[in-house]
């Protein structure tokens, strides 16, 4: 519930911030009473899709771990945490990366990394993850989430969805802005009708959907990247294969959408998986 909560809230809080924005730079009249402002409509398109999604970005290691209950690890308590710290630590130098924070949250096997600046990133790792694996598999798992940071994939899928939720904004309005006139042929009323409201939030809908389709490939296609940078710093490709089989064999715990992406599993589908099959990714590693 507590999740839910601070998600919902968030993006209601960017909605409105948003909102904001878009008031005092003029953009949100893109309807006039000679037509449609196609320029002030793109703008307004891009305010609300780049907004939105650098915004999630610069919140992305805060909400983290709010989120996900994530406890920094300030000053290592046992050796395990200590070996954490120092695994990071040793795979970020090759990486040639800053330092990221270390956490260590409650639940079933996972870890992400999240952050909007290569170096001042998170790494965190679940408690699952820990008991279910050995440290050659860890070690990869973390390998793998520093790949994530130092390929800058973060920033990368963040202007993926600006670029997917700046098309989706500007072609509803469009669509439905054409759709209401043809409705309205002959009426001489001024102001948006109500086929420009449906048809917009129909395809707000629609496209949002397709959207989401390609923003998870892109996905995929890093975490393949991903694994491979892991193989790399470590040297070796074998504990990378035999972490994500042994994941195979897990149930991995769930993330929250703000860092799913960047997560070692997760997704739903094979269309809106922001992750491949853990065969493909075995795969993969071993054709490399």
């Amino acid at each position: 519930m507590k999740r839910i909560m601070l998600f919902v809230l968030t993006n209601v809080l960017v909605v409105v911030v948003l909102g904001i924005v878009a008031s005092l730079l003029g953009v949100n009249r893109y309807l006039t009473s000679s037509g449609l402002n196609l320029g002030a409509l793109m703008g307004y398109a891009l305010v609300m899709g780049f907004g939105g999604a650098i915004i999630s970005l610069l919140i992305s290691k805060p909400m983290a771990k709010w989120t996900s209950g994530v406890r920094v690890i300030e000053q290592p308590q046992n050796m395990d945490e200590a070996w954490i710290v120092e695994t990071v630590r040793k795979l970020s130098e090759k990486a040639g990366i800053g330092m990221p924070e270390v956490g260590i949250f409650e639940g079933d096997p996972n870890a992400f990394a999240t952050g909007a600046f290569k170096n001042s990133a998170l790494v965190a790792v679940s408690t699952g993850l820990l008991q279910g694996m050995t440290r050659d598999e860890v070690e990869a798992v973390i390998g793998h989430e520093v790949a994530h940071i130092a390929n800058g994939d973060m920033v990368t899928m963040t202007l993926i969805q600006g670029v997917m939720n700046t098309f989706v904004v500007f072609l509803s309005r469009v669509i439905g802005y054409a759709v209401d006139s043809f409705l309205r042929k002959g009426d001489d009323r001024s102001g948006p009708g109500i086929g420009y409201m449906v048809t917009t939030i129909v395809l707000d809908i629609v496209l949002g959907f397709a959207a989401a389709i390609v923003v998870a490939w892109f996905s995929r296609q890093r975490e393949f990247r991903a694994d491979a940078g892991a193989a790399q710093l470590l040297g070796r490709k074998q504990p990378m294969i035999n972490a994500l089989a042994r994941l195979g064999g897990m149930a991995p715990g769930a993330l929250p959408k703000s860092v799913a992406a960047m997560g070692i599993a997760g997704g739903i589908g094979q269309l809106f998986s922001t992750h491949p099959p853990i065969e493909e990714r075995i795969a993969a590693l071993q054709a490399a």
